[in-house]
């Protein structure tokens, strides 16, 4: 199926801006043009956009992302090194699942702790935090 820019947007849930900010940080390639000169976009770019996306919730930056995109554009010169950069990658997310663990672990422990009245001014949730 192919797109023209808004439907293309829409489908991907973000606005035209970001699709042509996409284009510009060689995210998303140039897309092919109609006669009358509209952008078209096909089902693979609406991937392409959806794994930018999610790269991004996850807490990868653009340009670890277009590093990434490398792998599947087959471009050499982004692949360059792509073991280093893989590995500090990974090194950064087990620190991260380590802090999400602790952070676990301590709303585990003032769940607990919450009284099921909930009142505000005898919450230990709270005097924990505050000590």
């Amino acid at each position: 199926m192919s797109y023209r820019i808004s439907a293309f947007a829409d489908k991907c849930g973000v606005n035209k801006e970001t699709i042509r900010y996409y284009e510009k940080k060689n995210l998303l390639q140039e897309p092919l043009k109609t006669k009358a000169g509209y952008r078209i976009y096909s089902d693979d770019d609406v991937k392409r956009v959806e794994f930018i996306k999610r790269m991004q919730e996850l807490g990868f930056s653009l340009s670890e992302i277009y590093k990434l995109l490398g792998v599947v554009d087959k471009d050499e010169v982004r692949c360059e090194d792509m073991f280093e950069f893989v590995s500090k990658k990974e090194e950064e997310v087990q620190k991260q699942i380590k802090d999400l663990k602790r952070i676990e672990t301590m709303l585990n422990d003032l769940k607990r702790r919450c009284p099921d009245e909930k009142q505000l001014h005898n919450c230990p949730i709270i005097e924990t935090l505050i000590e």
